[in-house]
């Protein structure tokens, strides 16, 4: 257990803008941060931060919170794992009672995966340096390869013994439990029970989570043997995902926002040469083709991507129909094809870091004419052939969301392939007509799932008063603590001027309701509740309506008075009116449900006395309503 004052610390160093911003690339917008949401899929920033609150939120998919809650979202962290990973940004000692391996094997599954496979990693790297086998084969084949000792290191490689368990043996011996050995793949368990270590006599490349935690393995065979697979790596498991990895990200996502460009190689070597280059902004997808999830990872970092290929040429026409999925995403992207058998682990290595970096600048294309050229040298002088990669040209072109670059590619394409602009232009509108159709097609929902428009009307419009209690709550939250400096009132803060005034209102809403009751409580104990306790709050509900309210997507542009001179007046301009006015509209609302209530009863009444009871009764609140009418007027006046 974390203790609280280790807690507060924690959360007192968390600046929420560093927290996200190791994850999303965060560009200032007035006096927030915005950026692509990691939550889910979107081109159009709706995900802010707020750097004062210190909280996030997102406006599309709904999710907010606080750094340590960004971390339970992001990271599928239970809230101590969260504290100590913000703990451990910030150099913040946790004073905890050491589990024993035993003990931490079993405290949950997904955290014991990453435990067994730390230790795995910590294994194969000491099995390299500090035994004879490691050395000799191992360490030996790296340093054939031209890898420095700083980045071995920085990138934890490491050797299997050519053994049938003996990193099996190991695990036990110190206490960790077979299941989640098993469970990240690091071992094989035959159907005699019979059980043998997956990696065994391989060179390996420990593979890094986007947080720098180790979540599964490529091994290498340096036998020359046929039968045996050159590269085996890591099953799917509840921590490691190949098709969400991207490897060596977790060391370049720094590098790849500073240089707005991510490098985007095949191999684990390739990463490596390019590293020790002295260019950290490089990665490479884990033993998989390219997908659609690694793209976004690399899309909240730069909206730029340059693919280095060998020279392979039918390695790359194999893979050029899925890069169009980059173009979809909406980034923009450059190939650079080394020539005469050389990768860019290779080139590196024979020609040097200057030398590297200037034949990417020379050589790189964008990928539309790149794929053009490709495609016409194959296609020759065969009409049919040139037909067909004028249409696969055009729709990797119709794959662009920016209508500007794909009129620039089209008159680019009109005159490497020698046809009508006007032609590619028709085909390229049959496409993209054709996809929208599609669109459409697939995000109709069936008649019967939609809600009728007096559904609405009814619910938020006439009969509930959610929209003036959440107001209220708005304004509690936001300006709670400021002090009361009006006519004939002063020396007291809003939130009890608030309160006092609604002690005659009850409040429908139950998230609503939960949190004035808190302030009754706080306030009757001398305690002036604060935003961040219902931010932080343990019950989620309060904690995300908290966040909603506080947050909000649009904001007033500096340009009106720094370029225009023109002075917006804002709610604090006229905080007095925007409180009076909040209480006064819902007690409207409340008083407007009072004189419907007593108009049913007068309809349904058939006594006489009853009835004149009833009117008199009327008569009392229409008065009410009448001078509360009549203020809401003078308050919007001034």
């Amino acid at each position: 257990m974390i203790p609280q004052e280790t807690v507060d610390k924690i959360l007192e160093a968390a600046r929420i803008e560093e927290v996200v911003g190791d994850f999303v690339n965060l560009k200032r917008r007035g006096t927030s941060l915005i950026g692509l949401c990691p939550f889910h899929n979107e081109k159009t920033p709706s995900f802010n931060v707020s750097v004062t609150k210190g909280i996030f939120k997102c406006f599309g998919c709904g999710k907010g919170g606080d750094a340590v809650r960004f971390i339970m979202d992001h990271e599928k962290a239970a809230y101590p794992d969260a504290l100590r990973f913000l703990a451990n940004k910030y150099n913040i000692e946790i004073a905890e009672v050491e589990n024993t391996p035993e003990e931490q094997a079993v405290n949950n599954l997904r955290e014991s995966l990453y435990i067994v496979s730390a230790w795995a990693a910590k294994f194969f790297h000491q099995q390299m340096l500090e035994t004879n086998e490691g050395q000799n084969i191992g360490l030996s084949y790296f340093r054939e390869r031209g890898f420095r000792e700083d980045i071995i290191k920085k990138f934890e490689l490491g050797y299997s013994p050519d053994s049938w368990d003996a990193m099996y043996q190991k695990a036990i011996s110190e206490g960790y439990n077979s299941q989640f050995l098993e469970e990240t793949g690091l071992i094989i368990r035959k159907d005699n029970e019979k059980v043998y270590d997956r990696f065994r006599g391989r060179v390996m490349f420990p593979i890094h989570s986007f947080t720098g935690r180790v979540i599964g393995f490529g091994g290498r065979t340096l036998k020359t043997d046929k039968a045996t697979p050159k590269y085996v790596n890591s099953p799917e498991s509840d921590i490691y995902h190949k098709s969400n990895v991207l490897y060596g990200l977790f060391f370049a996502k720094k590098a790849i926002r500073d240089a707005d460009n991510c490098y985007l190689v095949e191999g684990y070597a390739d990463v490596l040469s390019v590293n020790q280059a002295g260019i950290e902004n490089v990665v490479a997808s884990s033993g998989t083709s390219l997908t659609v999830e690694q793209i976004r990872l690399i899309g909240r970092f730069s909206k730029n991507i340059t693919i280095l290929y060998d020279g392979d040429e039918a390695g790359i026409k194999a893979s050029l129909r899925g890069l169009d999925m980059i173009l979809e995403e909406g980034l923009d992207v450059k190939v650079v094809l080394f020539a005469d058998g050389h990768d860019p682990d290779s080139y590196v290595q024979k020609f040097g870091s200057a030398a590297f970096k200037t034949y990417i600048e020379e050589s790189k294309k964008d990928f539309i004419l790149f794929k053009t050229s490709i495609l016409l040298k194959d296609a020759g002088s065969d009409p049919i052939k040139k037909a067909g990669m004028i249409r696969e040209v055009v729709e990797s072109i119709a794959k662009i969301p920016d209508s500007i670059k794909a009129s620039v590619f089209i008159r680019e394409c009109s005159s490497i392939l020698q046809i009508e602009e006007r032609s590619l232009i028709s085909e390229l509108n049959k496409m993209r007509m054709g996809n929208a159709k599609k669109e459409n097609f697939s995000a109709r929902l069936p008649e019967e799932t939609l809600a009728p428009p007096e559904f609405f009307e009814t619910e938020k419009g006439i009969d509930s008063d959610e929209n003036q209690e959440k107001e209220i709550v708005r304004l509690l939250l936001n300006y709670g603590h400021e002090l009361v400096h009006w006519d004939g009132i002063t020396d007291t803060y809003i939130a009890p001027y608030v309160i006092s005034n609604l002690s005659d209102v009850k409040f429908d809403n139950a998230e609503c309701d939960m949190i004035i009751q808190e302030y009754m409580k706080k306030l009757e104990e001398g305690d002036l509740p604060s935003v961040q306790d219902f931010i932080t709050h343990a019950n989620r509900q309060i904690a995300d309506l908290a966040i909603s309210l506080v947050s909000s997507p649009y904001m007033l542009s500096e340009n009106w008075f720094a370029k225009r001179k023109i002075h917006v007046k804002g709610e604090k301009d006229n905080l007095r009116g925007t409180i009076l006015g909040g209480i006064f509209h819902l007690k409207k609302r409340k008083v407007d449900h009072i004189l419907k209530n007593i108009r049913d009863e007068i309809q349904s009444e058939n006594d006489q006395d009853n009835q004149a009871i009833l009117m008199r009764r009327y008569l009392q609140v229409k008065e009410v309503e009448k001078g509360i009418s009549q203020f809401l007027g003078s308050v919007i006046i001034k």
